[in-house]
């Protein structure tokens, strides 16, 4: 197989992984342990956790910009 072709379905991959293992982490987090849910009033609990989202929401997309603004052929596996 080509490198390059290599190398875009390598970060095809990583991009899949990380977008799947941050909804499961915050899925988990705000469905399970009801964190995402805001019952009578807001609590420290639910503040916490939408910060946390908002942050790492950000960190990935941050990921996202860094990993596919390189042009291929500059990896090395």
């Amino acid at each position: 197989m080509e490198p390059e072709i290599k190398e875009y379905l390598l970060r095809i991959a990583k991009t899949v992984f990380m977008c799947l293992l941050w909804m499961a982490v915050n899925s988990t987090i705000g469905i399970m342990f009801d964190l995402a849910f805001i019952h009578d009033k807001i609590s420290l609990p639910n503040i916490i956790f939408y910060v946390w989202f908002v942050v790492t929401l950000a960190l990935l997309v941050w990921y996202y910009v860094r990993l596919w603004k390189k042009p291929l052929g500059d990896e090395q596996l």
